[in-house]
């Protein structure tokens, strides 16, 4: 489904392995197979426009027209820590991608996120940004990333989550409305705690086997 500047992305294989993940028996070693996964099935929707330009290629038996990626490579922003599950799938689509880190975590209290941590690639203004992030609830800390981005100078910036709630998408579309956001799927809402229904629960602590 497309619609505006969101992406959900219908695929069998991306419902399944969304049913697989949803289960709460399912271990850590497994949850985090899945997320990555579900990470390559979305990540090819998520980075279906990347620009390109046209060259040529001599094959072993002619001279082709082709299109190439443009240069510098595209840059993938984790925001940590469970965004670090997505970056190693993105990579195996785009191995010659540069890749930074935003590190946040939300305040219980506030719901607000708290940064600790930004390290970014260079020519960042010049790179199309991938950000990363399984869940995408409040959108606070989304959001966040975005500006932290945008005030270091990128200016092409895409966000890939998996599981997120209509608030969340809303939040980033209110402050970031050219980004486009694509998903594994929209669910329900949030809980008055600010975890998305249904959801998956806290996708770190099931990555990492944490509480």
């Amino acid at each position: 489904m497309t619609a505006g500047r969101l992406t959900v992305v219908d695929h069998p294989l991306v419902a399944d392995k969304v049913a697989r993940i949803r289960d709460a028996s399912t271990a850590p070693d497994a949850f985090r197979r899945l997320i990555h996964e579900l990470s390559l099935l979305a990540a090819y929707e998520a980075l279906r426009d990347l620009p390109t330009v046209p060259t040529k290629v001599a094959t072993p038996l002619a001279v082709a027209d082709a299109q190439v990626l443009l240069d510098p490579a595209p840059a993938i922003v984790g925001v940590l820590r469970a965004g670090l599950s997505m970056i190693e799938a993105v990579l195996a689509l785009l191995p010659e991608a540069m890749v930074g880190h935003i590190g946040l975590y939300r305040d219980h209290d506030t719901l607000r996120p708290v940064e600790y941590l930004v390290k970014l690639p260079t020519e960042i203004e010049r790179r199309e940004v991938l950000v990363v992030d399984p869940m995408l609830a409040t959108g606070g800390s989304v959001v966040h990333a975005i500006d932290v981005l945008k005030e270091r100078g990128a200016r092409h910036i895409r966000l890939l989550s998996l599981f997120a709630a209509p608030e969340g998408v809303a939040a980033v579309h209110e402050r970031h409305p050219e980004v486009p956001i694509t998903l594994a799927v929209l669910d329900d809402g949030l809980n008055d705690a600010g975890y998305i229904l249904p959801g998956i629960g806290d996708a770190g602590d099931r990555l990492y086997g944490t509480r």
